[in-house]
């Protein structure tokens, strides 16, 4: 699904905390990324987390999209169907329309709120997890930096394939739906290289915790 991203993000101006623009192709491993910058006292704005909190079982999309798509897309424990959802979404591109005009909208909303917290607690900054942020429109005057964790593709491939009961096809469809390995690059202020040696993460991360909180303290 394309990403939610919206104006009414809110910018520099709304508070002290620089934004950060946190993405990576699927597998590339953002979350452990993520966590990594939350220890070091970032606030983490994760739409994907937004995403799972509203097609949970009660979760404010769960009754528009049984409206939408009927009974067979929630499961038998009240949550979003994500298989079915994810079949009806490659298979007809209408069906994916219809739930991105359900969903982002609510995203955007749970993304605005979140950073508005995280602003008001005093936040060093604020990364804004966004898995499709390159692919989406008029992303780069909303945050300060984007920072994209990099992989080469095979790596990417095992990883999701590792995790999840995914088919290589299924994955490799959901990454050809992506931005390329070359356009997110080429759209990054920062890289975190996650292709080899897990320890090497924190010194990237420690790298870029001071810098993000140097432009904080500048004000830019």
């Amino acid at each position: 699904m394309a990403s939610p991203e919206s104006s009414s993000t809110p910018s520099r101006a709304a508070g002290a905390a620089v934004l950060i623009g946190l993405t990576g192709g699927i597998g590339s491993g953002k979350s452990t990324i993520a966590n990594l910058f939350v220890e070091r006292g970032a606030a983490l704005v994760d739409t994907d987390q937004i995403a799972h909190e509203l097609t949970a079982p009660g979760g404010a999309a769960i009754e528009p999209i049984r409206t939408a798509f009927g009974s067979e897309a929630i499961a038998t424990d009240g949550r979003m169907d994500r298989a079915h959802m994810r079949s009806l979404a490659f298979s007809q591109p209408q069906a994916r329309l219809r739930l991105e005009a359900i969903l982002h909208p609510l995203i955007r909303e749970g993304t605005r709120n979140g950073i508005e917290s995280a602003i008001q607690a005093g936040a060093p900054y604020v990364l804004v997890a966004v898995p499709l942020l390159v692919e989406s429109r008029d992303w780069r005057g909303r945050y300060q930096r984007i920072l994209v964790v990099d992989c080469p593709p095979e790596i990417q491939l095992e990883r999701v394939m590792r995790r999840s009961a995914l088919e290589r096809s299924q994955v490799e469809a959901i990454m050809a739906a992506q931005a390329s390995r070359e356009q997110r690059l080429a759209a990054a202020d920062d890289v975190i290289d996650n292709s080899g040696d897990p320890n090497s993460l924190a010194a990237q991360v420690d790298r870029l915790d001071l810098l993000y909180r140097g432009l904080s303290m500048k004000g830019e």
